[in-house]
C-alpha cells in the first residue's frame, strides 16, 4: 500500500468494520511519532560513530513507516498525547544515548521487541479478505522492519544487560505497552 493512492478512505472504511482497527491505526501512528523521536534523541547526545550511524538509518526507516501511517491517518483522527508521545520518545533514546551503545541498543531492541507484538496482535485482527490485503502488507512491512531493528540491535549490544539496564528494558516494554492503551483511546 503506498502513502498516496487514497488509503485514507480504504484504511478508514475498513476501520469502521473491524472493532478495534481504528484505536490500533491510532497507536500505530503514535508508536512511530515516538520512533522518530528515540533515534532524534540519540543523536541529540551520542558522539560514538557507529551509533550515530545506527541512529540515522533507524530514524529514515522509521519516518517512512510514520509517513506511511500519517497517510492512513486523517489528523483528527490521530492521537491527541502526540506532544507527550514526542517528549517520551526523545527521552527513551536521549537518556540511555547518555549511558552508551550498550544501553541504547538494549533500549532499541526492548522497543522492538514489543512493537514486533503488537504488529502481530493487529494483523491476527484483520479480516481475510481483499479489502484488509493492502493493510496487511504495509503491517507486515513495518513489523518485518521493526524486527531487522530489533535484530541489529540485540546483534550490537554485544554482552547481556546487567541488573539495571534488563530493569531499564523491563520499564520500556512496559511503557510501550502503556502508551499504546492510552493512545489506542486518545
Amino acid at each position: 500500500m503506498s502513502a498516496n493512492a487514497g488509503t485514507n478512505g480504504e484504511a478508514l472504511s475498513l476501520a469502521t468494520r473491524v472493532p478495534g482497527l481504528l484505536g490500533d491505526l491510532r497507536s500505530d501512528h503514535a508508536g512511530e511519532t515516538g520512533a522518530v523521536m528515540i533515534y532524534r534523541g540519540i543523536l541529540a547526545v551520542a558522539s560514538d560513530r557507529a551509533l550515530r550511524d545506527f541512529a540515522a538509518r533507524h530514524m529514515a526507516t522509521e519516518r517512512r513507516h510514520l509517513d506511511l501511517m500519517e497517510a492512513l491517518l486523517p489528523p483528527d483522527r490521530r492521537s491527541l498525547l502526540l506532544p507527550i508521545w514526542r517528549l517520551a520518545g526523545f527521552l527513551t533514546g536521549c537518556l540511555p544515548a547518555l549511558v552508551g551503545p550498550h544501553a541504547v541498543y538494549a533500549t532499541i531492541e526492548a522497543v522492538e521487541s514489543f512493537v514486533d507484538r503488537h504488529y502481530a496482535e493487529q494483523l491476527a485482527k484483520l479480516p481475510a479478505d481483499a479489502a484488509a490485503e493492502p493493510l496487511r502488507q504495509l503491517l507486515q512491512q513495518c513489523q518485518a522492519e521493526e524486527v531487522e531493528h530489533r535484530d541489529e540491535a540485540a546483534a550490537l549490544r554485544g554482552a547481556p544487560p546487567g541488573p539495571l539496564l534488563r530493569g531499564w528494558a523491563w520499564m520500556v516494554g512496559h511503557g510501550s505497552a502503556a502508551a499504546v492503551a492510552a493512545a489506542r483511546r486518545l
